[in-house]
């Protein structure tokens, strides 16, 4: 903040403070300070501003008041998470809610291979930020367990997971309020594989899977690819799946299994209160539904503090399949994950030891050392603090480069961002002119079996917001705004 806060030291105490606390107010809601970045100190900004820290003290406090601030004991004054001036959100998705079969394999590989384009500028991705993963740590974990066990790259492993990184993930687990015996544990080549291996336990060809929708492309595929019928339910994009409308669909329709993810949702970045939660399990508890929690982003959310207890924290009857990954906290490139399948869990384990076998053994006791090191929890604190910023920077910029009735979901957290032009845009052909200037996002299209979403795209928050990302998202906004002036033409 400036030197800036051009303050009337003349004007009385009252006026004082509220002007120091407008003035603050203004720098968040311009971008100049964002969601989870700490403010000055009291003492500092009133040396800083030449008063008292008395003043200083009421200002922060009638920001914390308005949720501009948050107090965070023995740390100081942070940035709000939802202070920030941006576009309005979505409204809650209206999809027709009948099964339908998914046909998006074809648009998927199409943007899949565009992001894998080194000469673009990838907006697409959802992937972890480089910069961001314990990296460093775990190459030495890697390296001890290479001159220790050296064997364990000449051999086959135990087909359902080391059993030191499955009592990691029963610890883990334990975090997210969910009690998993290690032998309900079994360990993935990632979450898109536990997600498949559920719903191949689950539900045979012809089935109906209901989803959120919007949903994260990787389930479509995983639906498809197994010939099922994927049922998209109204979603929220703050507050998640819609309960009224899945309740109605469950009279209606011969669900078999319920895909969701309550935590920091890909696409849209929703987190489901506590009490939906428990609704849900105990709503597809009482129709006899299983519920796959697809669970990748659960420990990133902005928000500080303990994360929200997974669903499965409420599963009563082991009807609920947990599945997460390593992928965004520690690294795609270690392709591990993992599944606690509850009354499933058996049927799990034999269609995971018919189809991948074991997952790689040095990968595992690598991660499993991390992990038993205790850096964990230190990791993530970083790692969400620095997604919180760098998301809200790309919402502030879509909110100024992009055309008027442009709607931008406030994610919990994750590293995508959904955003809704005005009606009337297509992304597929917004997509494909933004190729021809060497950028890539992923359309709205992907995340649907339906025709809809048309006018949405996903966005790619998680890398250093720099000068050539700021670059991207303005000609982006410049595509947009012309492809607009052609239709009103």
């Amino acid at each position: 903040m400036a030197d800036d806060c051009a303050i009337a030291l003349g004007q009385s105490h009252l006026n004082l403070y509220q002007r120091i606390a407008e003035d603050l107010a203004t720098a968040i809601a311009n971008g100049e300070h964002v969601p989870g970045e700490r403010v000055p100190s009291v003492r500092e900004l009133a040396r800083r501003l030449g008063v008292s820290i008395s003043t200083v003290t009421q200002a922060y406090g009638l920001l914390v008041d308005r949720g501009v601030l948050e107090a965070r004991p023995q740390s100081g004054y942070y940035v709000g998470l939802r202070a920030r001036a941006s576009a309005p959100e979505p409204s809650k998705s209206r999809p027709a809610v009948q099964p339908m079969p998914v046909s998006t394999s074809a648009l998927t590989l199409e943007v899949l291979a565009g992001a894998g384009d080194p000469g673009l500028i990838n907006l697409g991705n959802a992937v972890a930020a480089p910069d961001l993963l314990p990296t460093a740590s775990i190459n030495r974990c890697l390296m001890s367990v290479i001159r220790e066990m050296p064997e364990l790259s000449a051999v086959y492993d135990a087909p359902f997971g080391r059993p030191e990184l499955r009592a990691q993930v029963v610890r883990l687990a334990h975090g997210a309020g969910v009690r998993a015996a290690p032998e309900e544990v079994l360990i993935t080549g990632g979450c898109q594989e536990g997600v498949t291996l559920c719903l191949r336990a689950l539900a045979r060809p012809g089935d109906t899977i209901a989803v959120e929708s919007p949903t994260f492309f990787g389930t479509l595929q995983a639906i498809e690819s197994l010939g099922m019928h994927a049922l998209e339910i109204p979603t929220h994009p703050r507050t998640g799946i819609c309960l009224d409308a899945l309740e109605q669909a469950l009279a209606q329709w011969p669900i078999r299994a319920c895909v969701v993810m309550p935590t920091n949702a890909n696409p849209v970045g929703s987190c489901m209160e506590l009490a939906e939660r428990q609704k849900l399990v105990e709503l597809l508890a009482r129709h006899e539904i299983p519920l796959i929690e697809d669970d990748a982003c659960g420990d990133l959310g902005f928000a500080p503090g303990p994360r929200p207890p997974a669903c499965k924290a409420w599963d009563r009857d082991g009807g609920v399949l947990l599945c997460s990954s390593f992928s965004k906290t520690l690294g795609p490139g270690y392709r591990l994950g993992w599944i606690a399948a509850g009354r499933f869990a058996e049927r799990v384990r034999h269609l995971k030891q018919m189809s991948s076998f074991a997952p790689a053994p040095l990968q595992q006791v690598a991660i499993a050392r991390f992990l038993a090191r205790g850096s964990y929890d230190r990791h993530l604190a970083r790692a969400r603090a620095g997604y919180a910023q760098r998301s809200a920077r790309v919402a502030a910029a879509v909110a100024q480069h992009f055309p008027a009735g442009t709607r931008v979901a406030q994610p919990a957290g994750g590293t995508v961002l959904w955003v809704e032009l005005p009606e009337g845009l297509d992304t597929l052909t917004l997509y494909r002119r933004a190729h021809e200037a060497r950028i890539s996002f992923a359309p709205g299209a992907l995340f649907t079996a339906q025709k809809r979403y048309r006018n949405a795209l996903r966005l790619y928050t998680a890398p250093r917001f720099d000068e050539r990302m700021d670059t991207a998202l303005r000609t982006l906004g410049l595509l947009a705004q012309q492809m607009q002036d052609e239709a009103v033409a």
